[in-house]
């Protein structure tokens, strides 16, 4: 590397960290108070809510890293620019081409990161928040042994015990389950138990009544029964735990065994989709980098700044993840058409070819300037 490729790469490196810190800590707080809502509601202490916090952030990361990486592109290349100091190194003789090696090394350094994130970090963490989900949601059955008192488990759910036997039972219980819009129920039993299932935590009733209320009609039907089950792991789904493609290693997605689609529920297409946007993923801060640099050295120098580069820079960031997007939607759809993945990335690198080859010749500029005068 020459001092001015050095340079760039460090400038581009010292604005990319402070960008991604910004916008890490945006979507963390964004997350965190979602998470603080649901957790401390539900009776969790300030540890848990910061264990699960720090468990989402390496998902948060890999979000803004490739954002990260082209703010980082467009703000250098914007101050250089107008401090005069690419056009002074372009005097000296280096190309479009030759100014963007630097940026091209800084993209790859990016897609370095990412790849730890995408591949081994990230579905560790999701694995790992998984099973404290699973504890977490778990542990709703011990808020429920609270006897004399109205608890609120989830919104829209009130329940009360009177009194807890040696033996672990609910004597004298009560149930009410507002979460729908159109009715509420309210049960009654003279005796429960707390029961553990394959599907998560159950409340069994004995001996009780069920009262359904149509808030539209104002009507009370009545419903006695001997028996009845109710499902308290749906009390909070956010907080249930279930076998995720998500978690699984990058390898076993692209290979997508009949056995990993049995157990995940999901379509071999999509397991393929899912491994190849790791990929896919990683490549996207190198192409964001690129096109946000390559369309700042659009049109030269101005003394009335760059910001018309900057506007397109940033549509044809957006056009490229539409572009991903739809891709990612027709390649669910056949387990053949997984190599859709990686059009928007090739799509990035021939619009940077082309806005490279552009920068090289200002004369095409000069002319339609010259032609409209």
């Amino acid at each position: 590397m020459g001092r001015f490729d050095k340079y760039l790469l460090s400038q581009l490196m010292i604005v990319f960290g402070f960008f991604s810190l910004v916008l890490v800590l945006v979507y963390w707080i964004n997350r965190a108070v979602v998470l603080f809502d649901r957790l401390i509601a539900n009776g969790e202490s300030a540890g848990t809510f910061l264990e699960f916090t720090a468990l989402s952030l390496p998902k948060v990361i890999l979000l803004v890293l490739p954002m990260a990486a082209f703010a980082a592109a467009v703000y250098v290349a914007n101050r250089l620019s107008g401090e005069s100091e690419l056009l002074v190194v372009q005097a000296t003789g280096y190309s479009p081409w030759r100014l963007a090696r630097p940026v091209a090394a800084f993209g790859l350094i990016v897609a370095l990161m990412l790849s730890l994130l995408s591949h081994f970090l990230v579905p560790a963490s999701v694995q790992e928040l998984a099973r404290r989900q699973a504890e977490v949601s778990g542990n709703l059955t011990s808020r429920l042994l609270t006897e004399g008192t109205f608890i609120h488990p989830a919104r829209g759910l009130t329940f009360y015990v009177r009194e807890i036997s040696p033996r672990g039972e609910l004597l004298e219980i009560f149930l009410s389950d507002s979460r729908s819009t159109a009715t509420r129920t309210e049960y009654t039993a003279k005796q429960a138990l707390l029961i553990r299932s394959d599907t998560g935590p159950k409340l069994v009733m004995y001996e009780g009544m069920a009262q359904t209320i149509d808030l539209e009609t104002n009507r009370i039907s009545i419903t006695r029964f001997s028996d009845f089950s109710f499902d308290i792991g749906s009390l909070n789904t956010s907080l249930s735990a279930t076998r995720s493609a998500r978690n699984l290693p990058t390898g076993e997605l692209l290979r997508a065994s009949p056995a990993t689609v049995l157990a995940t529920g999901t379509s071999r297409a999509r397991l393929l989709v899912m491994g190849h946007e790791r990929i896919s993923q990683t490549l996207l801060s190198l192409v964001a980098a690129l096109v946000g640099f390559s369309t700042l050295l659009i049109g030269g120098f101005s003394r009335f700044g760059l910001w018309r580069q900057i506007l397109v820079a940033i549509v044809l960031l957006i056009l490229l993840k539409a572009l991903d997007n739809s891709m990612i939607s027709a390649a669910k759809k056949n387990d053949a058409a997984w190599a859709l993945v990686y059009v928007s990335n090739i799509a990035g690198l021939a619009v940077t070819a082309a806005l490279l080859w552009l920068a090289e010749r200002p004369a095409v500029f000069s002319r339609r300037k010259g032609a409209r005068a």
